[in-house]
């Protein structure tokens, strides 16, 4: 009997300590998910999930920081407790919620496009403060854009309506969130892997 000796080519070390990278951030967001605040204007409630996000587009950039919002968002569809109020399922992504979750790899990539100018990684903290604010601003708009429009179709609520429940009650957080993810970046400790 013979066999065949031919060689594997090994996945670069890059990619797969940015999948590491992306695969930890998606536990950690997975794991602050369940934690939530209900509100009493808004049937969506308060979570540290958004701030993940930004960090996902800031520190991994476009490519990778959607990977790890799509990790994410697999382990919640397979059946992982990792969404707010400890849910999962399929239900929970077509539910009344599921526009933010679906948001989430597409502000990711918006963020980390802005920042990074495209997919080759730089040091969030050198880039310049106003840059990130816009891109944080604008990741913002998409995750509360994509969230209130779906819920308004789904719950067949009049745009103010929809506006008033699932948008302006998180604003404060949301401002909140962002200087804590300049914070973060600004430290230091945490950086991209450079190609």
């Amino acid at each position: 009997m013979e066999t065949e000796g031919s060689s594997v080519e090994l996945v670069d070390g890059d990619v797969v300590r940015q999948f590491a990278r992306a695969a930890v951030l998606a536990a950690l967001l997975g794991a602050v998910a369940p934690v939530a605040i209900p509100l009493p204007l808004s049937p969506a409630p308060l979570t540290l999930q958004v701030l993940f996000v930004f960090l996902a587009g800031l520190v991994l950039g476009p490519v990778w920081g959607s990977v790890s919002m799509l990790l994410y968002l697999t382990a919640g569809a397979i059946g992982i407790p990792v969404f707010a109020g400890w849910e999962a399922g399929l239900g929970t992504l077509f539910g009344p919620t599921g526009g933010y979750l679906w948001s989430y790899p597409i502000a990711a990539a918006l963020i980390g496009s802005v920042v990074h100018r495209g997919t080759d990684l730089r040091d969030p903290a050198a880039v310049p403060l106003p840059i990130v604010v816009t891109a944080l601003v604008m990741g913002t708009i998409v995750i509360y854009g994509m969230g209130t429009a779906y819920a308004a179709w789904l719950l067949e609520l009049e745009a103010w309506e929809a506006i008033t429940g699932f948008a302006l009650p998180f604003i404060p957080g949301e401002l909140l969130k962002m200087a804590a993810a300049i914070a973060i970046v600004q430290s230091g400790r945490i950086k991209p892997i450079q190609s």
